[in-house]
């Protein structure tokens, strides 16, 4: 079996997801897929002796959707980019159709407020000028309906594919209000003026407004779910010093291969994986274990990417790079969880997929049952425009994969790694957490909690002394001599013969 991850555009709801599983789960030799709506990816095991990803990518492509594959190392940035462009785009359109819907919404609803006066143009009074307050209204609408084109070019669309959406259920309910407003103006037109009361221009335009803050509430979580993968990808260093016949040049670390010889000096990060060849330090490797106590290094012995070198120089050979380091699994251990369902979203996503169906088909016997009995077209159509409208947001398949999305990526931030949705799920479970070292549970620096003197020895000389002479040392205990000196706002004693004499005097 082959496993790959695309990258999925053009999904709007999780409909959309369960369409795309629907439509590849179908073919033949494909074991199991899981698009994650949250992420906009999916994750597809299959036989390759059956099928391959150029006829999945295919199959996706024909469902009206766009499939690509994952560079690992331009992914994240990509991502980023594309998402900020994505939210700006959305942001945009929202205040485009806020700035049309507000004096839309004020001239459609104030007439029908009794009790209070609102300010309202002659020209445009519903009393006196009918098909001009009804002409205002359409020129608001209008704008906001533009800004919003993409609820119906893809929800009409998944209509025509049979796979009607969130989307479809948006486009259908506007098109409803807005196709009867406009036969309200033409009726106003002949001269039937009572049907400035059938004007429903406010309703899509205060749906699509609201909709679109919706979708760009959610298109700011969605975008944050590769911060974590990106903030553990940062730990890394970008450029590594590489020793090629006895000279130092400086490459980015992508270009390093295995068997380069690496030079890495004191205080530097280790750029790849590799084992040491000569020299003998401490390395900081807290990223990965979390001690924060180095642990000494000598020939031979491994080091990882993104790991601290604290004091000593040291050449080394690459045994492992790009994604094969031990950092580049952790961002993928983070990325799969990310990308993982949980038994309750795999829950939601099945309801969601029978859901948009359900609710065309309640509207419709709604209508029907409502103007079967009497009642007029318009309220016969105002129920199956609320219907429709009512059921617009699609929190119900968002919901969880964004929430698993957020928590393990939260949880990444903090140094704790989540290995997939179920283990998110049921850890609520656990009532009972053993740490197999303190190291874990610390802040992860040492700190100076007592001073014993012996012999006399006044407490602050002491402390003076320790510090001055630990003011250069990139150990952790020295350093946190040193701090403790600082918060006490002890004097260092710079001089070294002053600091000698000290000591002899404490001799």
């Amino acid at each position: 079996m082959s496993k790959e991850t695309l990258k999925i555009t053009g999904m709007t709801c999780a409909a959309c997801s369960s369409r795309i599983e629907k439509v590849v789960g179908k073919m033949e030799g494909v074991e199991q897929i899981s698009v994650n709506l949250a992420t906009e990816k999916a994750t597809i095991i299959y036989n390759p002796q059956l099928t391959d990803i150029f006829l999945i990518k295919d199959k996706i492509e024909k469902a009206g959707y766009g499939a690509l594959d994952i560079q690992a190392k331009k992914i994240v940035d990509e991502d980023k980019l594309s998402k900020e462009k994505e939210i700006k785009t959305l942001w945009n359109k929202f205040i485009i159709s806020a700035f049309f819907s507000i004096p839309l919404l004020y001239f459609a609803m104030t007439p029908m407020i009794n009790w209070i006066k609102f300010p309202i143009p002659e020209i445009v009074n519903p009393m006196h000028f009918p098909l001009n307050y009804a002409l205002l209204q359409l020129a608001l609408t209008v704008p906001i309906i533009i800004a919003g084109y993409k609820f119906y070019t893809i929800g009409y669309k998944a209509i025509f594919n049979k796979s009607p959406n969130m989307d479809s259920l948006v486009a259908m309910g506007t098109t409803a209000a807005v196709i009867y407003s406009l036969f309200s103006i033409y009726q106003i037109t002949t001269g039937n003026m009572a049907a400035v009361e059938g004007l429903y221009f406010e309703t899509a335009g205060v749906i699509i407004t609201l909709i679109l803050l919706g979708k760009s509430l959610e298109a700011v979580s969605k975008g944050k779910t590769s911060d974590a993968i990106k903030k553990l990808l940062n730990l890394a260093p970008k450029i590594a010093t590489v020793i090629k016949d006895e000279k130092e040049f400086e490459v980015p670390v992508d270009e390093v291969e295995i068997d380069f010889i690496i030079l890495v000096k004191p205080g530097e990060k280790i750029p790849v994986d590799g084992v040491i060849l000569e020299g003998n330090t401490s390395i900081d490797e807290s990223m990965l274990t979390g001690e924060s106590m180095p642990i000494d290094k000598k020939s031979g012995d491994q080091v990882y990417a993104a790991s601290l070198n604290k004091n000593g120089t040291i050449k080394f050979r690459a045994t492992k790079v790009g994604g094969d380091t031990a950092l580049a699994q952790i961002v993928k251990l983070v990325e799969d969880a990310q990308g993982s369902k949980a038994p309750i979203a795999q829950m939601a996503d099945i309801v969601s997929g029978y859901f948009v169906p359900v609710v065309f088909i309640i509207a419709l016997v709604a209508f029907s049952a409502w103007y079967i009995s009497g009642e007029s077209l318009l309220f016969s159509l105002t129920v199956f425009i609320s219907v429709l409208v009512i059921a617009c947001p699609c929190a119900l398949g968002l919901a969880t994969p964004t929430a698993i999305m957020v928590g393990t990526g939260k949880g990444a931030e903090y140094g704790i790694l989540i290995k997939g949705g179920e283990a998110l799920e049921t850890a609520y479970k656990i009532d009972t957490v053993i740490f197999d070292k303190t190291g874990t549970i610390t802040e992860g620096k040492p700190e100076v909690t007592d001073i014993v003197t012996a012999n006399g020895i006044e407490r602050n000389l002491l402390i003076q002394i320790a510090a001055s002479a630990e003011k250069g040392s990139e150990h952790p205990l020295g350093e946190a001599i040193v701090r403790f000196a600082e918060k006490e706002n002890l004097e260092f004693l710079i001089n070294s013969l002053r600091c000698l004499v000290m000591v002899l005097r404490l001799k």
